[in-house]
């Protein structure tokens, strides 16, 4: 017996390092189970599944804006240590992929967080829930949020921020449903938080509730920021979900 993140390194001709890290991002699986504990001991036989994380791009630049699809597994600081000019105006969560952008310019950064307080930013997501969903949902809950540990969670609570979450029912596949969120205020993680208030956990959420997944299922698809639009196409893993 070995420790799971050694044996790892060893098969793909990686640091130990590199291995704990693609252990802890969930992107190393035996057979179909994905691999929990790097330091979780395993046969020195057992045969791994690494996937293989998609490289991000670059939707839109201009001199005081770089808007990039994000590719899940990979946090947003990371993202932004790709660009040395520029520093990230929101985030998105490790396994949520999608629009994420960063500004260059400190005027137009002011800018744009004054229109994040107001509300004035159109931010579309897509996600795949438990359960079917057939009508229309308005949550509108405040959402407290705490840290230990360095880990986020989020919870609603009176004693929490304003927040609110419309969500749309898309597709029907099983118990599953596909849906369109689309948030105010844009609270860490809300709309995990909302899905799971409703007993809707996104799929593959499992600190929200979710059944486990080859990811969490939770896409930005659309973000509308001073007159412009942003789009980032729906993974493949989306649209044949099933």
């Amino acid at each position: 017996m070995e420790k799971a993140y050694k044996l790892v390194a060893l098969q793909e001709g990686i640091s130990n390092n590199n291995a704990k890290s693609m252990i802890d991002r969930g992107l190393v699986y035996v057979g179909n189970k994905k691999v929990m504990i790097a330091r979780g001991e395993l046969d020195e036989k057992t045969i791994f599944r690494v996937t293989k994380i998609e490289k991000a791009h670059i939707i839109f630049e201009n001199d005081n804006l770089v808007v990039v699809d994000k590719p899940a597994y990979i946090n947003s600081d990371e993202i932004e240590r790709q660009f040395k000019d520029a520093i990230l105006l929101h985030r998105l969560d490790r396994e949520t992929s999608g629009v994420l952008m960063l500004v260059k310019d400190e005027d137009f950064r002011q800018k744009a967080i004054k229109e994040f307080k107001q509300d004035r930013v159109y931010k579309e997501y897509i996600a795949w829930v438990e359960g079917i969903i057939s009508e229309p949902v308005d949550i509108d809950k405040p959402i407290l949020t705490t840290k230990k540990n360095n880990r986020a969670t989020s919870n609603v609570s009176p004693k929490g921020k304003p927040a609110r979450t419309e969500v749309f029912p898309d597709i029907v596949s099983g118990n599953k449903t596909k849906v369109k969120c689309i948030i105010h205020h844009g609270r860490t993680h809300q709309i995990r938080t909302h899905l799971r208030y409703i007993e809707h956990s996104i799929v593959g959420d499992e600190q929200y509730g979710g059944r486990r997944a080859k990811r969490v299922m939770l896409h930005a698809y659309k973000v509308r920021l001073l007159d412009m639009e942003f789009t980032s196409p729906e993974p493949k893993m989306f649209t044949h979900f099933e």
